[in-house]
């Protein structure tokens, strides 16, 4: 018996779990780690040092915003265990660390997530802070609008808060994604003020319209669908995959919008890098396309009247 707890001794006299103290020494581990791996960053975190400050501190239960006062914390031994578990799932198995920690966080916003559902991430969330002006002239007026394929509802809830005396729809077909949305939408106690539905686009909207309708819709390419990086893969299929040129959702939102907006309401839909797949796809309309500080021409803005019958 002595023989068998010395050598357990022994192993963990060596590597991570022997050998990093401080978390500074597990950050800088962390860092080393996901570099090697090869890990993309595409859920919110834009490279291995702010992934690796973010899985820590949550790991850890401490303020996600205060690394500086515990860098030189000594980590307990079950601690250790527990970083070290979080930064080789992270790597090895290249689960998006939203996954891991459960959450997501658009600006101040955060969401319970988990592979149910898209990790949020969009553009809106910077366009809505102004409550989408100038085409929304006085977001107090908005009484209606709609956050099509909604997710977890990050979208929705962000609309909410937006537009003050708006009731919103958060619409999606995976009753899965509706049931993170729900919890999502409690979380903000707006049950009185969102509607969460089953709808394939508009087909579960019959005779509703909107002031206006946004999109984060399903528009990954064929093409960029066989080359998406791991992490990528835990998420649902639905959510990404669009068809051929990535516009099929697209298509039928173009399409039906008309019908389920007010007079002078606006659709804005996201579309990632596809606009030159847009316009090939629409030559007769003039979409506005806006700018935000993740980028440009992701997004594109039509009123009712430029839209199709």
């Amino acid at each position: 018996m002595s023989d068998i707890h010395d050598d357990t001794e022994h192993e963990h006299e060596h590597g991570p779990l022997g050998e990093l103290v401080t978390l500074r020494d597990w950050l800088r581990y962390a860092v080393t780690r996901f570099n090697r791996a090869g890990l993309f960053f595409g859920h919110g975190c834009g490279d291995a040092y702010d992934e690796a400050v973010w899985l820590l501190l949550h790991t850890l239960s401490l303020p996600l915003d205060r690394l500086e006062p515990f860098l030189d914390a000594c980590i307990t031994a079950d601690e250790r265990e527990s970083l070290f578990a979080v930064i080789e799932r992270r790597a090895a198995e290249r689960v998006p660390a939203a996954y891991i920690t459960g959450e997501a966080w658009l600006g101040d916003f955060r969401f319970q997530v988990d592979e149910r559902v898209i990790v949020p991430r969009s553009f809106f969330a910077e366009l809505l802070e102004d409550g989408f002006a100038p085409w929304i002239d006085d977001a107090e007026e908005v009484t209606s609008a709609l956050d099509l394929c909604t997710g977890s509802g990050c979208l929705a809830i962000l609309m909410a808060h937006a537009f003050p005396n708006a009731q919103i729809v958060g619409a999606d077909l995976s009753d899965e994604a509706l049931e993170v949305a729900r919890a999502n939408v409690s979380d903000y106690d707006l049950d009185d003020r969102i509607e969460l539905l089953k709808s394939d686009v508009f087909d579960g909207l019959a005779g509703r319209t909107f002031d206006l309708i946004i999109s984060n819709p399903p528009y990954v390419t064929a093409n960029a669908m066989a080359t998406l990086p791991p992490e990528y893969l835990h998420e649902p299929h639905m959510a990404l995959a669009a068809g051929e040129d990535g516009l099929d959702i697209v298509r039928r939102l173009v399409a039906g919008a008309k019908a389920h907006l007010s007079p002078g309401g606006v659709l804005a839909v996201e579309v990632g890098h596809n606009r030159h797949l847009v316009e090939e796809a629409f030559p007769d309309l003039l979409p506005v396309w806006l700018s935000a500080k993740g980028g440009d021409d992701m997004v594109f803005v039509l009123r009712a009247d430029e839209l199709p019958e």
